[in-house]
């Protein structure tokens, strides 16, 4: 099969090492990604540019990494261009482009979510705030690169960050271990993939600001056994079906970041793409030969995901340390000589690249905040998280840092 893969990060890099017996092309890519498939440096994540790629290369199946050329329409786009898209249309995408939106969409649901309110004013928002009372959650109502949400103590802070957004969605704080889902869907039809749980804040122990996420690890040993069937009757079906009946169908992945609060699950939100790091642990759990990736996202492109065989999953843990580049996540420093960052293929410790590029001489250097992704498996999460942080620290760059607790809480 061919296929093409939009995007340049971490998430994109194990999708495509997912792909490995396929025929793969990537746009624009990044150095690690060239090490297995085709790149595209010149071809960005513009839906034009997407479009005049997918025509030259005619591939069976183009999957979209990021959310934002989603949310700009790409995957129209190519659907009337009548090419096999894995990511849903712009309307649909909206339940990651607009916070608001998804909160319409699961009271139109029934799905458990906190209570809130869209404030597109600073009274408004005052309001909202003293209603709540602290912690304050704030949250940018349009996409903001897994950034644009506050939590905080401060209600000046929330104050702050509610003016420099504009329109923000404020709701009430959940108390609870966060975790991620990720289903496949063709629109009626879900599967949903292995639970994992990421580390979004910068700094040890959940403090600083939050990032796009420094680490995460899958499966789950505390968790309860049927929670991915909890969520997918309590949330993901319940979306699907509620946007089929608004006449936006949802095909692509449906990606549930829940808290596992006292009175049950609760949706903190809706992803419409792959989540990363969350992504690069669940895909490395994935079997291979019994449940290869490629068939499952074409089956759901194809609308046919009703026959799809249950997805098989190794043995074992897999846990992701996202090594960062100095000034990360407010003003990353770019141009960044990297070295160590050669061992990709290896089998129990391998690097994805994130932010990474080729300078003139051909030396790899930090393009982006988050630069590589240190991926350790093994026979349980300790071994896995062993193994991560031994090939992060073989890794160097001037200023480069990542969290030292990832899956040391495991809840």
């Amino acid at each position: 099969m061919r296929i093409l893969v939009i995007g340049s990060g971490g998430r994109e890099h194990a999708l495509v090492r997912a792909f490995s017996g396929d025929d793969v092309h990537a746009a624009p890519g990044n150095p690690g990604i060239a090490t297995l498939a085709e790149t595209y440096p010149e071809a960005g994540p513009v839906p034009e540019q997407i479009i005049a790629l997918a025509r030259k290369l005619s591939p069976d199946l183009v999957v979209i990494g990021p959310e934002a050329p989603l949310v700009a329409g790409a995957a129209d786009a190519l659907r009337e261009a009548g090419i096999r898209c894995f990511g849903p249309d712009a309307a649909a995408a909206r339940i990651e482009g607009s916070k608001s939106f998804a909160k319409q969409v699961m009271a139109e649901a029934g799905i458990p979510t906190a209570a809130s309110f869209t404030c597109a004013s600073e009274a408004e928002a005052d309001q909202a705030l003293a209603a709540f009372g602290p912690p304050y959650v704030v949250k940018d109502d349009a996409l903001a690169a897994g950034k644009g949400v506050l939590v905080t103590e401060d209600v000046k802070a929330a104050r702050a960050h509610a003016r420099a957004c504009g329109t923000v969605v404020i709701e009430e704080f959940l108390d609870g271990p966060e975790v991620s889902l990720f289903a496949v869907t063709d629109g009626v039809t879900a599967v949903p993939l292995l639970p994992a749980q990421d580390f979004k804040r910068a700094g040890d122990g959940d403090q600083g600001p939050n990032t796009g996420g420094m680490g995460a690890y899958a499966p789950l040993p505390w968790a309860a056994p049927d929670l991915a069937d909890q969520t997918m009757a309590e949330v993901i079906r319940p979306a699907v079906d509620a946007m089929r009946r608004r006449g936006t169908p949802y095909q692509g992945l449906l990606y549930a970041g829940l808290s596992l609060t006292a009175a049950g699950i609760r949706v903190v939100e809706f992803n419409a793409r792959f989540g990363d790091p969350e992504t690069q642990v669940v895909l490395d759990r994935l079997a291979p030969q019994r449940s290869p990736l490629a068939p499952l996202l074409a089956a759901a492109a194809a609308g046919d995901l009703a026959g799809a065989a249950p997805l098989e999953w190794r043995p074992g843990a897999a846990v992701v340390v996202v090594i960062a580049a100095e000034g990360y996540p407010e003003n990353p420093v770019k141009g960044d000589t990297i070295t160590g960052a050669e061992r990709a293929g290896e089998t129990h410790a391998y690097l994805l690249h994130a932010g990474t590029a080729r300078d003139a001489t051909g030396a790899l250097v930090t393009a982006g905040g988050r630069v590589l992704n240190a991926v350790g498996s093994g026979p349980d999460v300790a071994t896995a998280r062993a193994r991560a942080y031994e090939l992060a620290a073989t890794v160097s760059l001037r200023g480069g840092w990542y969290r030292r607790d990832i899956a040391a809480r495991r809840k």
